[in-house]
């Protein structure tokens, strides 16, 4: 594969979108386990299907869509969505959990009706639900460097900020943060990151990469800033993993990316047993 990648544009650019995406969905992912919003990732990226949905349906139906990128429709819908369910967990204060199954439920109902409409599947959307090697292209590659550097720069700046909301809310309130606006800002980029993987993991898949390298990291880390550092780490060589076996096996990218993530999660358990064992 190697070889293939210094030879083909579309294995560079699902290379590189893969390497990035490594590093940035369990990046967000540490922050959104440890405040026990696991299932949002699912809430969005069934949301993002609808946007998905929805520009080829324009694109069928308008021959001004044409070339427009589905990407981008999807990535509105996320991040309306992620607004949606930030606005939601303020009406129901006691019950904010309810906004997610909400979201979830209102995303893939929207989803199907487009898919309806554009007069069931086809080919690229089903490269859109799984993943594909030979889907991402050169714009889709700029369009993921960029959400990756607002995302690492954001979470560089902000860091010990969504440190403290994450980890005490109350007392993060008390000190006089912005909750409200950090909130805010944290839902956007876990929606941009979730729209802009897409193209590798697809769009049912793509929580397992924000939660899986998080939950074997969990395992063996001491602290927060080693459960970041070994996510990116478990994260990266699932991704690496994941496509390597999708290119040699002709397989999709997003399973592969998942089973090599429920792999490392089983290491992860089983050297944790292990030392225990010892001790």
């Amino acid at each position: 594969m190697i070889d293939a990648i210094f030879q083909y544009e579309f294995l560079q650019n699902a290379f590189l979108s893969g390497l990035l995406i490594g590093v940035i969905a369990p990046l967000l992912g540490a922050f959104i386990v440890v405040r026990r919003l696991s299932l949002i990732a699912d809430a969005l990226s069934h949301v993002t299907l609808s946007g998905i949905a929805a520009s080829l349906l324009l694109s069928k139906t308008f021959v001004a869509f044409n070339g427009l990128n589905p990407l981008w429709l999807g990535m509105g819908f996320s991040v309306a969505g992620s607004l949606f369910i930030e606005r939601l967990r303020n009406v129901y204060k006691h019950y904010q959990e309810l906004a997610i199954p909400i979201i979830l439920s209102g995303g893939i109902g929207i989803g199907v009706i487009f898919i309806s409409l554009a007069d069931g599947f086809n080919t690229d959307l089903f490269s859109y639900l799984f993943g594909s090697v030979s889907a991402v292209s050169r714009s889709d590659l700029y369009l993921i460097i960029g959400i990756a550097v607002i995302v690492i720069a954001l979470v560089t700046i902000l860091y010990k900020e969504l440190f403290l909301l994450s980890f005490d809310e109350e007392f993060s309130k008390a000190s006089g943060l912005q909750t409200g606006a950090l909130h805010l800002i944290f839902m956007v980029i876990t929606a941009l990151v979730i729209a802009g993987s897409m193209r590798i993991v697809g769009i049912l898949l793509v929580s397992s990469l924000m939660t899986l390298p998080v939950a074997a990291a969990m395992r063996v880390a001491r602290g927060f800033k080693q459960t970041i550092i070994l996510s990116v780490v478990f994260g990266e060589i699932a991704v690496i993993a994941g496509l390597f076996s999708a290119f040699y096996l002709d397989l999709a990218p997003g399973g592969t990316i998942v089973v090599s993530s429920i792999l490392i999660l089983l290491t992860s358990i089983a050297f944790k047993k292990w030392q225990t064992m010892r001790k």
